[in-house]
């Protein structure tokens, strides 16, 4: 379907993750973030790391194939506590990761304690993020999630978040990290804002894939934030953004109706052999 398809593998110490629009939709399971959940922020405030271990085991249940792990707890000894949710997660789950913050000795801390090859999320196109996180990335062997976004913001055009996953995926070069270990989130901003967000967003995706061939990550659900019926309305743009080139959207798989675009993506776009993954998951509701 696609004239360029890379292939990105994400491990663990026992399992392998394989983003490919070849392939099924990869779910990275966004839940374990304390950023907007009271109940997560205030155990990891005392602590507590059940909270972490039970999102950790649901996800994967509900079809995540990896878990971003966020320790931004304001106050905290964020590299410890990162070590820490990792170790939690591992007790339940060996799903590969991918590590969470904007802080690098967080993320270091992370990928120290880290036994295989994750995903780091993320860097951008600010010079002081080229800097400090993908010197990381190629020490660590990872791979990253790439945002659209630099020194000026978020672009509002397609052809500026063009040039700038173009700026991102050539100074990923230079360090010797290839194309394929560097995924592109387009980024999508709310339509009840801008009703043009969601439609450009689309179109930087499908520029994107056609122009490098990347794999597409996508916090998708910010395209409802502030509307009512959210998950009907992220739903319907993660099909969407799934027929653009998206591989591997970063949400939240306990959602039955994204859980279902997702499958339903996966089936009507030929990754779904006999319709066994539609119908077993039909199967397990019963």
């Amino acid at each position: 379907m696609f004239e360029k398809n890379l292939e990105t593998t994400i491990t663990s110490a026992s399992q392998t993750v394989t983003i490919s629009r070849e392939g099924p939709v990869r779910i990275i399971g966004e839940r374990i973030n304390p950023t907007g959940r009271k109940q997560l922020m205030a155990a990891l405030q005392e602590g507590k790391l059940d909270v972490v271990c039970k999102d950790a085991q649901a996800q994967v249940e509900a079809g995540a194939a990896i878990l971003d792990v966020n320790a931004g707890v304001p106050g905290a000894d964020e590299p410890a506590l990162m070590r820490q949710i990792i170790a939690a997660v591992r007790q339940v789950t060996d799903v590969p990761l991918c590590i969470d913050s904007p802080n690098p000795k967080t993320l270091e801390a992370g990928l120290d304690a880290y036994d295989g090859k994750a995903l780091v999320n993320s860097v951008n196109g600010e010079e002081r993020s080229l800097q400090t996180i993908l010197p990381l990335v190629k020490k660590y062997g990872a791979a990253v999630i790439g945002l659209c976004m630099d020194d000026e913001g978020i672009p509002q055009t397609v052809e500026r978040r063009l040039a700038v996953a173009r700026k991102i995926i050539a100074r990923a070069g230079e360090l010797g990290i290839p194309p394929n270990d560097v995924i592109i989130d387009p980024l999508v901003l709310t339509v009840g804002a801008d009703q043009q967000a969601g439609r450009t967003t689309l179109a930087a995706t499908r520029r994107i894939v056609s122009e490098f061939g990347v794999n597409i990550a996508m916090g998708a659900s910010n395209v409802s934030h502030g509307l009512p019926s959210r998950p009907a309305i992220n739903a319907a743009f993660l099909a969407m953004a799934i027929a653009c080139g998206l591989s591997c959207p970063i949400t939240n798989p306990l959602s039955t109706q994204v859980r279902e675009a997702v499958l339903a993506s996966n089936l009507l776009l030929g990754h779904d052999e006999w319709a066994m993954g539609w119908v077993s998951y039909y199967r397990s509701q019963a």
